[in-house]
């Protein structure tokens, strides 16, 4: 009984491990995993694009990974401290009929949430070469900023 029990938990866990999987190509490659990969039907593709950040001396930066995009199909924007970028990678006009890819086109959505201590109305953007680079600066109150350590008088000890 206890080799059915163990055995009927690693069938479980396996099934787990691999809807994670199928979950993991369905995110990078744009596409349900049992999906093919015919441009009709593009509408339902979708996509996430590839982020990066870093922090730099005052500023939050970020990086969206976008070939392909235009700036005309892209709109980046901040509600409820979640930065928000949603558009869509349309197919070449000539890719039609009976093409086959590996890139997903279609409509994208990313949100990430921001730390607290921005200055989101600062927030720049701007796409070169498929890249999207966004800077974010650290409000005045969140940076660091060196204290002064005031030195007292010396003591003298009292013996008793």
């Amino acid at each position: 009984m206890t080799s059915s029990f163990l055995a009927g938990d690693a069938r479980q866990t396996l099934d787990h491990f691999r809807r994670s999987v199928d979950q993991l190509f369905e995110n990078f490659y744009g596409l349900p995993a049992e999906s093919g990969r015919s441009l009709q039907g593009s509408s339902q593709w979708t996509f996430s694009p590839v982020l990066e950040t870093a922090w730099g001396d005052s500023n939050l930066n970020l990086r969206a990974i976008l070939p392909g995009v235009a700036q005309q199909d892209l709109k980046v924007s901040v509600q409820n401290n979640q930065l928000i970028m949603e558009g869509e990678r349309k197919a070449p006009e000539n890719f039609k009929n009976h093409a086959h890819t590996q890139l997903a086109y279609g409509k994208f959505y990313a949100a990430v949430t921001l730390p607290t201590g921005l200055n989101v109305d600062k927030l720049t953007c701007r796409l070169q070469d498929g890249v999207l680079d966004m800077q974010i600066p650290v409000s005045e109150q969140m940076k660091p900023r060196q204290i002064q350590i005031q030195s007292g008088e010396s003591r003298k000890s009292i013996s008793a």
